[in-house]
């Protein structure tokens, strides 16, 4: 029992004492609450894991509730995307729900507040109401229309509702305490005026709630038993059960709010602001674009949803902000491909390689396991001929006895196919190497059961036939941001940090059984990396993406 408590984390913990102390079971309810003012990322992601996990760990429902409250940054394609990314990550919610649902029982209970006494329309400026407000070591002043009569408000407030007045130029602010210690429940602002139409209601309403107003109700209204926020929320706390017991009913369930710390991720920007930024000057191509943290670039680039999973679960959840290296996120995509994705030849750089005693017009068709390590992955046939590529790193004239790849005098095995030794080479005026004629060993072809066959040799070389091989476009991606906190200096733009080397593009070599390769198809391409077929892919362009390389360069950059 002990080892099973020890394994909870502190959100778990708070849930089984809630249900130790008399909170019935089935009274569970969890929300993921995005804005649609953007794609969700990979912070979002741990939040989306989080929610859904407590609901399958506690057969508990969880609505998917939209946070629609600022129509001038809302759009219908960040929720068509949002849904799609947490349907993609695997997760089902129980209720598809939005704060506009709401937006006339958030007003009838503005009108309550006034009728009681508890809400005021102020009419100042935004910097005279900044300044009355304090600092968190100096009480804050009265509004001069802190005291206006019920009706009066009542009578503004509803010329607020018919758009009677102008953007900004008034608020219905909560009646608290401006001597409070919490900043945010100095008369916080309950309603603005807002003259945008909205992805859903259109043009009904011309006056939007505030978060801190809508989030509590919202979660009251639909009887969420624990609202889990991020931890900059944790000082909106007293305003959200203020809110709430205005207008708590004690015969149903009062919700409560608990946070934790979102996920930062190091050599990333999760700023949706930022990130909208980079899509908005073209810095990337639009959100979706593989170099991004957000869910729809990871998943283009080759990610995984078990992949993502595996990642949040096994970041954690913290009471305190802190930054996951972004290396694990790498490790889990790495573990998961190599688990699943198939091994295939290409050639990334290539040079010529002439097997001058391979018959000229002889080709073979041999075949080549797609995983030689795990059973399940099946075969698929590779056709060699006399002239190949390698990659250009692949050989040397001269090297010391740690190359164990291809060099003048040596033998390396041609992987799924022949040993071959490299006799001379040829060189363009520029000194550089164009073409490399070697031998094969013609007893020695892989699989064959032959003593030659069975010789070692110390290097294995990918290779593709010249003569079959698919020409692809091959993106090489690398991280966006060259430093590890692009955002964490005070006095230097984020984009000054942009990697001039995130993307390269390839004209590329590789086998034909990729022919039929669909969009989203992963690979491993041997030696290479990770790789996925990108939805620019056309009956005549493959396209490939690099999801990962198989060795980490960045840990040697920085060692």
């Amino acid at each position: 029992m002990d080892e099973e408590k020890k394994s909870l984390n502190f959100l778990e913990q708070i849930i089984e004492e809630d249900l130790a102390n008399g909170l019935a079971k089935e009274k569970l309810r969890f929300r993921f609450p995005p804005e649609p003012n953007g794609y969700l990322h990979i912070g979002h992601a741990a939040s989306i894991c989080l929610n859904f996990g407590l609901g399958l760990k506690y057969n508990a429902p969880v609505n998917l509730r939209f946070d629609d409250t600022n129509p001038a940054k809302e759009e219908q394609e960040y929720v068509d995307a949002i849904k799609y990314d947490v349907q993609w990550l695997g997760f089902k919610w129980d209720k598809e729900l939005y704060s506009s649902n709401y937006f006339q029982q958030l007003y009838d209970w503005s009108l309550l507040l006034i009728k009681e006494g508890k809400a005021y329309v102020d009419n100042q400026s935004s910097e005279e109401m900044a300044k009355q407000k304090g600092t968190p070591t100096q009480v804050g002043t009265n509004s001069p229309n802190r005291d206006r009569s019920i009706e009066e408000n009542l009578e503004l407030f509803l010329k607020m509702k018919k758009g009677d007045f102008e953007e900004g130029s008034h608020v219905l602010r909560a009646k608290i305490d401006m001597k409070h210690v919490n900043m945010h429940m100095r008369d916080p602002i309950m309603y603005r005026i807002l003259k945008k139409t909205h992805h859903r209601t259109g043009d009904d309403w011309c006056i939007y709630p505030m978060y801190d107003w809508t989030h509590g109700e919202s979660d009251y209204i639909e009887q969420i038993s624990h609202s889990i926020c991020t931890l900059e929320f944790k000082s909106h706390r007293d305003l959200y059960d203020w809110y709430v017991e205005q207008v708590y009913d004690s015969t149903k369930l009062r919700p409560k709010q608990r946070e934790f710390a979102r996920r930062n991720l190091s050599y990333t920007v999760m700023s949706k602001r930022k990130l909208l930024q980079l899509v908005e000057e073209g810095v990337v191509n639009g959100w979706d674009d593989p170099r991004m943290p957000t869910i729809s670039g990871l998943r283009r680039r080759g990610y995984t949803p078990e992949s993502i999973r595996t990642f949040s679960d096994t970041a954690g959840i913290s009471k305190r902000d802190n930054v996951t290296d972004v290396a694990l996120l790498e490790y889990c995509i790495k573990d998961d491909l190599n688990k699943t994705a198939p091994r295939v030849l290409a050639v990334l750089d290539p040079v010529k390689v002439i097997i001058i005693n391979y018959p000229e017009g002889k080709e073979e068709i041999l075949d080549a396991s797609y995983n030689d390590y795990e059973d399940g992955f099946g075969s698929r046939a590779v056709p060699f001929s006399r002239e190949i590529y390698i990659e250009k790193e692949d050989f040397r004239e001269e090297a010391n006895k740690k190359f164990f790849r291809l060099k003048l005098g040596k033998e390396v095995r041609l992987k799924n196919a022949y040993i071959i030794k490299a006799e001379s080479c040829v060189k363009n005026e520029n000194d550089e190497i164009i073409e490399i004629h070697c031998t094969y060993d013609k007893d020695s072809r892989s699989g064959s059961g032959t003593e030659a066959s069975k010789r070692r040799v110390k290097g294995t070389l990918h290779w593709v036939s010249i003569k079959h091989a698919l020409q692809a476009e091959v993106r090489v991606y690398d991280r966006l941001f060259t430093d590890e906190a692009p955002d964490g200096h005070k006095d230097t733009n984020f984009k000054e940090f942009l990697n001039p080397n995130s993307l390269q593009i390839i004209n590329a070599f590789v086998e034909p059984s990729l022919k039929t390769a669909k969009v989203l198809d992963r690979f491993q391409f041997q030696r290479l990396g990770y790789f996925c077929v990108d939805k620019d892919t056309t009956s005549t362009n493959l396209v490939f993406n690099r999801t990962v390389p198989l060795r980490d360069s960045w840990a040697k950059m920085e060692k």
